[in-house]
């Protein structure tokens, strides 16, 4: 199995799993998870959780911080050059399935504006998550591949592209929240619990 992880993902790690975590086994699982690549956090992720809520997440995952440990790790995975597998289906997909279509027709935007929108959309932290995953899923017959978020599918924060949910059901790539991600891991979910 390998998995990627969202930003959300990880802030709610850190915030609502962390603090209850008194021996380190569920900080020293993921870490380990992480080194091994099983767990992957990309560099749009990590580039987040440096700005996000004052760089809580790499306070309190302190080996995201660590130089040695990501030069080690080989950690985060680099998505500058990531690209759909079928560049011009994908694209169609973004413009006819993942775009949310009444907010596309409530801004009434104009070509310029709606393409900016969607270069911004595919440069995106969600969208490399995404791509990522569409590309392991296609490269590795044998690894499940498994996009952790804490977003939910439906559509209610007026944005102009769809959910990561959403648009993983879309290109056939499967995803869980953390708490189902622990429960997978039976080997922690019972030391942690």
């Amino acid at each position: 199995m390998k998995v990627v992880v969202d930003t959300t993902s990880l802030l709610s790690l850190v915030r609502y799993y962390l603090p209850f975590d008194n021996n380190s086994i569920l900080f020293d699982f993921i870490k380990a998870k992480i080194e091994v690549g099983e767990l992957v956090v990309i560099d749009k992720v990590l580039e987040q959780c440096t700005y996000t809520y004052k760089g809580l997440v790499l306070d309190k995952l302190s080996y995201l911080a660590d130089k040695n440990f990501l030069k080690s790790a080989k950690v985060p995975y680099k998505t500058e050059n990531i690209i759909a597998p079928a560049p011009a289906k994908f694209l169609r997909q973004v413009d006819n399935q993942f775009v949310n279509s009444i907010v596309l027709k409530q801004r009434k935007l104009t070509e310029v504006e709606y393409e900016n929108q969607k270069n911004k959309f595919l440069e995106d932290a969600d969208m490399k998550l995404i791509l990522l995953c569409m590309n392991l899923v296609r490269e590795n017959t044998l690894d499940e591949i498994i996009l952790v978020t804490e977003e939910t599918e439906t559509s209610n924060d007026n944005k102009l592209f769809k959910k990561i949910p959403a648009i993983c059901k879309e290109v056939g790539v499967r995803t869980i929240t953390l708490p189902e991600l622990i429960a997978l891991y039976k080997d922690i979910t019972l030391q942690f619990m």
